[in-house]
């Protein structure tokens, strides 16, 4: 089976149109046509039921994807690992961190990185979904919130971080030395919106508790929500470690919580069938050194 035409049959798996894909891959429609019909004829049976106008995946098409995923994953390792042999410190690593992790914590890392590794090739996704793009190989290691045990992965526990109550300077609530959820029913909250990572940590922890917590406005920015804190809108809950990635705010203070407290656990994870090239493995150290130097 020719890897060539493993990789036109994703693209048409992925898009679920032949034009589209024909326009990612660079190629004519009527040669990918042709190539997805000689795969068909290779493998003996349809991969794609054309019904009018729209593509469908037939359950063979289904199954050739998850296969395929693995296919085009073999040829990448087998690549990188040549260029290892040939080119020492050098490569590419793809990366998946949660946006806030991002924007607030990893940034300095890199450049560090960067110095150190200045041949290496560095890509970084900002994602919610790391896991999922760590397991369909769209990135090649993935640094989120602690997940079951997966044996598909390798997974390495970085830390973990209590949640804060984060308010301003100038609020009743300032002097406190620690708050408790309960308490937050009285105060105005700005959170994230449902179905994000932090609020599910919250109102996890909220649920066990019987306790209900509805927020005067929810914003998907931590950058924002910190500024309608210093606004006076509202407090938030956020990680331990936010604040510390902003010491020109002095107007606003962290406050521990007593009792049951929110606690991100982090994970960095890879899968375990795909080659360690040597750049791979120089961030991963460097990830997780600079973890556990933070989080402990």
């Amino acid at each position: 089976m020719d890897n060539r035409n493993v990789q036109y049959f994703m693209a048409v798996y992925e898009l679920l149109h032949f034009t589209k894909a024909a326009e990612r891959l660079g190629i004519s429609q009527p040669t990918l046509s042709q190539q997805i019909r000689i795969l068909e004829a290779e493998l003996g049976t349809p991969l794609f039921d054309r019904i009018g106008k729209k593509v469908v995946a037939t359950e063979a098409g289904k199954l050739l994807y998850h296969y395929g995923l693995k296919m085009l994953q073999a040829e990448r390792d087998a690549k990188h690992a040549i260029q290892d042999l040939l080119s020492g410190d050098s490569g590419t690593v793809r990366l998946a961190v949660l946006p806030s992790d991002l924007d607030f914590m990893l940034v300095p890392l890199f450049v560090e990185f960067k110095k150190t590794y200045p041949h290496i090739q560095l890509q970084v996704f900002s994602t919610i979904y790391v896991q999922d793009e760590v397991l369909t190989h769209k990135v090649d290691i993935g640094i989120g919130l602690q997940g079951q045990p997966d044996k598909r992965l390798i997974q390495v526990p970085l830390g973990l971080e209590p949640y804060h109550l984060f308010v301003h300077a100038a609020s009743e609530l300032a002097d406190r030395k620690e708050i408790t959820l309960q308490e937050l029913k009285q105060h105005s909250l700005v959170m994230y919106p449902k179905g994000f990572l932090g609020r599910e940590l919250v109102d996890a922890v909220c649920i066990q508790e019987e306790i209900e917590l509805t927020p005067v406005m929810e914003t998907s920015s931590a950058n924002s929500l910190l500024q309608l804190v210093s606004a006076g809108v509202g407090a938030t809950i956020q990680p331990q470690g936010l604040l510390a990635q902003f010491p020109e705010r002095q107007d606003i203070v962290a406050i521990p919580f007593k009792g049951p407290t929110p606690i991100r656990h982090l994970e960095l994870m890879y899968c375990t069938d795909r080659y360690i090239s040597t750049s791979h493995q120089q961030l991963t150290d460097g990830l997780i050194e600079f973890f556990h130097n933070k989080m402990g």
